[in-house]
């Protein structure tokens, strides 16, 4: 006992734990930085996804279509004042326009195919929430949130991009100061949309009209 007693009480570590140590220090002390600089990443709206571009299985031009041709958004994305979600166009919408025209284009030879064989066309999500995130697309253009103020001035660009983070800061700064995204409800998909008086001003207006008092407790979104 008095054997085992005094072995444990020279313990030393062995030669190879000297080569270490600077690393672990080194680890130990940058550990807080790192992980700072990740939650500044994480609810920064100005890195999270701004910017994301990514290629589409058909060149679908929305600077031409929304923009030049005037296209209302609730054309191609029926669910967007019925549903959480906006939905994306079925392959018969594009067809409505493209069975007269330009039924040559190589461009169009995607929309052909799954018109023909009924596959849907595999679009690449862009604005794509976290799962553990719920966002109901009726409850804001319903109420006078324009497309533009979460999407961006779409009519102008060729091919989408994410114009805002959409993090929870981003959320939660217009749910706190609504007015400065109301307008008029039958505006809400208008691109380039101004108001004739001051916006904060008219923003208050159409609040206290409407009643209009976004919710900030977590389980708004966190379902």
């Amino acid at each position: 006992m008095d054997h085992d007693k005094q072995g444990r009480d020279s313990f030393e570590f062995p030669k190879w734990a000297n080569a270490i140590r600077l690393p672990v220090a080194l680890m130990a002390a940058g550990a807080p930085v790192y992980i700072l600089g990740m939650l500044y990443l994480l609810f920064d709206p100005g890195t999270t996804s701004v910017g994301y571009q990514p290629e589409q299985p058909v060149s679908y031009s929305h600077r031409l279509h929304a923009g030049e041709l005037g296209i209302d958004c609730r054309y191609c994305h029926t669910g967007v004042e019925k549903g959480a979600a906006a939905t994306l166009p079925p392959t018969q919408t594009c067809m409505n326009c493209h069975a007269t025209i330009k039924t040559e284009s190589d461009r169009l030879t995607l929309v052909r195919e799954s018109y023909q064989t009924g596959l849907p066309i595999e679009w690449v999500r862009i604005h794509d929430l976290p799962d553990f995130v719920y966002f109901n697309h009726s409850a804001h253009v319903t109420r006078g949130i324009g497309c533009e103020s979460c999407h961006g001035r779409i009519d102008q660009m060729e091919v989408v991009s994410q114009a805002e983070g959409l993090n929870m800061g981003w959320c939660l700064g217009c749910h706190r100061d609504p007015e400065a995204h109301l307008r008029p409800v039958d505006e809400a998909t208008t691109m380039g949309w101004t108001p004739g008086l001051d916006q904060r001003e008219l923003g208050a207006q159409l609040r206290e009209a409407r009643n209009i008092n976004p919710p900030t407790d977590c389980s708004t979104c966190h379902r």
